[in-house]
Protein backbone atom coordinates (compact mmCIF):
# COMPACT_ATOMS: atom_id res chain seq x y z
CA UNK A 1 0.00 0.00 0.00
CA UNK A 2 2.86 2.38 0.77
CA UNK A 3 4.24 1.96 -2.77
CA UNK A 4 0.89 3.14 -4.14
CA UNK A 5 0.83 6.13 -1.81
CA UNK A 6 -2.12 4.81 0.23
CA UNK A 7 -2.10 5.88 3.86
CA UNK A 8 -3.14 3.39 6.52
CA UNK A 9 -5.20 5.89 8.52
CA UNK A 10 -7.97 8.32 7.70
CA UNK A 11 -7.51 10.12 11.02
CA UNK A 12 -6.83 13.82 11.09
CA UNK A 13 -3.16 14.72 11.54
CA UNK A 14 -1.89 14.82 15.13
CA UNK A 15 -5.20 13.55 16.58
CA UNK A 16 -4.81 9.96 17.73
CA UNK A 17 -8.36 9.15 18.84
CA UNK A 18 -10.29 10.52 15.86
CA UNK A 19 -11.33 9.05 12.55
CA UNK A 20 -13.00 11.87 10.64
CA UNK A 21 -13.67 9.63 7.64
CA UNK A 22 -15.66 7.12 9.73
CA UNK A 23 -17.41 9.89 11.66
CA UNK A 24 -18.55 11.60 8.48
CA UNK A 25 -20.09 8.32 7.27
CA UNK A 26 -21.82 7.89 10.60
CA UNK A 27 -23.44 11.32 10.28
CA UNK A 28 -24.45 10.79 6.65
CA UNK A 29 -26.09 7.47 7.48
CA UNK A 30 -27.82 8.55 10.72
CA UNK A 31 -29.36 11.67 9.19
CA UNK A 32 -30.51 10.09 5.94
CA UNK A 33 -34.29 10.24 5.49
CA UNK A 34 -34.65 6.47 5.20
CA UNK A 35 -32.76 5.68 8.41
CA UNK A 36 -35.22 3.83 10.69
CA UNK A 37 -36.55 5.58 13.78
CA UNK A 38 -36.49 2.35 15.77
CA UNK A 39 -33.91 -0.42 16.00
CA UNK A 40 -33.35 -2.83 13.15
CA UNK A 41 -35.14 -6.15 13.66
CA UNK A 42 -32.18 -8.34 12.80
CA UNK A 43 -28.86 -8.42 10.95
CA UNK A 44 -30.53 -9.17 7.61
CA UNK A 45 -32.66 -6.02 7.80
CA UNK A 46 -29.50 -4.00 8.52
CA UNK A 47 -27.78 -5.49 5.46
CA UNK A 48 -30.78 -4.77 3.24
CA UNK A 49 -30.97 -1.16 4.43
CA UNK A 50 -27.22 -0.56 4.04
CA UNK A 51 -27.27 -2.03 0.50
CA UNK A 52 -30.09 0.33 -0.45
CA UNK A 53 -28.36 3.29 1.18
CA UNK A 54 -25.08 2.76 -0.67
CA UNK A 55 -26.93 2.22 -3.93
CA UNK A 56 -28.60 5.63 -3.41
CA UNK A 57 -25.35 7.25 -2.27
CA UNK A 58 -23.43 6.12 -5.36
CA UNK A 59 -26.12 6.41 -8.03
CA UNK A 60 -28.52 9.19 -6.98
CA UNK A 61 -26.85 11.49 -4.43
CA UNK A 62 -25.17 14.52 -6.04
CA UNK A 63 -21.77 15.16 -4.45
CA UNK A 64 -20.61 18.75 -4.08
CA UNK A 65 -16.93 17.72 -4.07
CA UNK A 66 -17.21 16.41 -7.64
CA UNK A 67 -19.32 19.24 -9.10
CA UNK A 68 -22.78 17.85 -8.24
CA UNK A 69 -22.59 14.56 -10.10
CA UNK A 70 -22.89 11.05 -8.68
CA UNK A 71 -19.85 8.85 -8.10
CA UNK A 72 -21.16 6.44 -10.75
CA UNK A 73 -21.39 9.24 -13.32
CA UNK A 74 -17.84 10.28 -12.45
CA UNK A 75 -16.54 6.71 -12.57
CA UNK A 76 -18.02 5.97 -15.99
CA UNK A 77 -16.87 9.27 -17.53
CA UNK A 78 -20.30 10.89 -17.84
CA UNK A 79 -19.44 13.78 -15.51
CA UNK A 80 -17.54 15.78 -18.14
CA UNK A 81 -20.50 15.78 -20.52
CA UNK A 82 -22.97 16.68 -17.74
CA UNK A 83 -20.81 19.56 -16.54
CA UNK A 84 -20.24 20.79 -20.10
CA UNK A 85 -24.02 21.05 -20.59
CA UNK A 86 -24.30 22.92 -17.26
CA UNK A 87 -21.53 25.33 -18.31
CA UNK A 88 -23.32 26.05 -21.60
CA UNK A 89 -26.62 26.57 -19.76
CA UNK A 90 -25.01 29.07 -17.38
CA UNK A 91 -23.36 30.96 -20.25
CA UNK A 92 -26.63 31.13 -22.20
CA UNK A 93 -28.51 32.40 -19.14
CA UNK A 94 -25.83 35.01 -18.46
CA UNK A 95 -25.97 36.29 -22.04
CA UNK A 96 -29.77 36.37 -22.01
CA UNK A 97 -30.08 38.17 -18.64
CA UNK A 98 -26.75 39.85 -17.77
CA UNK A 99 -28.39 42.05 -15.11
CA UNK A 100 -29.01 38.98 -12.93
CA UNK A 101 -25.32 38.11 -12.73
CA UNK A 102 -23.29 40.15 -10.26
CA UNK A 103 -20.47 37.66 -10.19
CA UNK A 104 -18.53 35.31 -12.43
CA UNK A 105 -20.48 32.11 -13.24
CA UNK A 106 -19.51 28.85 -11.60
CA UNK A 107 -16.72 26.80 -13.13
CA UNK A 108 -18.18 23.39 -13.95
CA UNK A 109 -14.99 21.76 -15.23
CA UNK A 110 -14.21 18.49 -13.49
CA UNK A 111 -11.23 18.24 -11.18
CA UNK A 112 -8.50 15.82 -12.24
CA UNK A 113 -7.71 14.65 -8.70
CA UNK A 114 -10.25 14.27 -5.90
CA UNK A 115 -9.18 13.51 -2.34
CA UNK A 116 -10.51 13.85 1.18
CA UNK A 117 -7.60 15.67 2.86
CA UNK A 118 -5.53 17.58 0.33
CA UNK A 119 -1.86 17.60 1.37
CA UNK A 120 -0.44 21.03 2.15
CA UNK A 121 2.36 22.33 -0.02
Amino acid sequence: MAELGVLLSFSRPRISNDNAYAESWSRIIKYHQSYPLRRFRDLLSVKVWVDGFFDWYNSAHLHSGIKLVTPIQRHYGQADQICCIRQQTYETARKKHPQRWNFKPRDWSQLQVVSINHPRT
